[in-house]
């Protein structure tokens, strides 16, 4: 079985048969435009792709003007960065950070600190029972 479609033919065709005669043109098609009127309109349209190109090429040279700002403020960015200060000033903070205190010895400061003042109202209360009423 063959996926391809045979044309059909209706009716034998003569090699040597004379062409058909071009068909007359109608009244309301356009008249034959005169090779000068062709000439003016491809020039037209040439003078719109001019016109378009150089407003493609205004458009990319401020974009190239605004990439070679925005290059040349992180180049000064850039070279105002010490990575030697910086690296002293991530070793300073490391070291902060360090000597901040665990959970397990926040949270035995905590049991302390419950522990005595529990201790404390209770002698208060002990020793000086006027004060609280």
């Amino acid at each position: 079985m063959s996926d391809r479609i045979e044309p059909r033919i209706d009716r034998a065709i003569d090699p040597t048969a004379e062409p058909a005669p071009a068909p007359a043109p109608s009244p309301k098609s356009a008249p034959a435009r005169s090779p000068l009127d062709q000439l003016s309109r491809i020039e037209e349209k040439a003078a719109r792709i001019e016109e378009k190109f150089a407003r493609y090429e205004s458009l990319f040279g401020r974009v190239e003007d605004r990439l070679d700002r925005a290059a040349e403020r992180v180049e000064v960015a850039a070279k105002s960065v010490d990575a030697v200060e910086l690296a002293t000033e991530v070793l300073k903070l490391r070291n902060t950070v360090g000597r901040i205190p665990g959970f397990k010895s926040m949270l035995v400061t905590a049991a302390i600190t419950a522990f005595s003042t529990a201790i404390l109202v209770v002698l208060l209360i002990k020793l000086f029972p006027g004060l609280v009423k």
